[in-house]
């Protein structure tokens, strides 16, 4: 399978996942983490359903991803979250040696829907930190989009 083809797939599994959070009354962030090609962990956030503030997509996907693969070092993996990982997410992806972050809409975006985002881009931590995830952002950047939009149009919407 084709990069693209494979990158879209894991991403709508992630768009797929966040939708399921969404109607059980989470937040519009959905991760999906792969090796090889496998799916080894597929979660949306648990932060209202957990009362963790903590528990973001990326985190919550990283723990039960460490727990299958029974190991911290998630060397070879690649993590496909619906939005940009923020400051403490990127920080956990680099710290499980995760390889690369490909994610759909930026920081900002969440931001302009009120979530309380430190608006500083993986891009900037990367660099700041010297870390070698590599980062491909914009994958399905419109279908992220509609994901967030379907979020915002909720009643029962809530933001952290």
């Amino acid at each position: 399978m084709k990069t693209a083809n494979r990158d879209e797939k894991f991403m709508r599994l992630a768009i797929s996942k966040a939708r399921q959070g969404i109607e059980k009354g989470q937040t519009p962030f959905g991760v999906c983490i792969t090796k090889e090609g496998a799916v080894v962990s597929c979660v949306h956030n648990i932060v209202w359903e957990s009362m963790d503030i903590t528990a973001h997509a990326e985190i919550h996907a990283i723990r039960e991803a460490c727990k299958k693969l029974n190991t911290i070092d998630l060397s070879g993996c690649v993590i496909y979250s619906t939005c940009e990982p923020c400051p403490m997410c990127f920080s956990a992806c680099h710290w499980a040696k995760i390889s690369k972050i490909i994610y759909g809409v930026r920081i900002e975006d969440a931001k302009k829907l009120g979530f309380s985002e430190l608006t500083i881009s993986n891009r900037h931590m990367k660099q700041f930190g010297n870390s070698p995830i590599e980062l491909v952002g914009d994958v399905l950047r419109e279908e992220n989009l509609q994901l967030f939009e379907f979020w915002s149009k909720r009643e029962d919407k809530r933001v952290y």
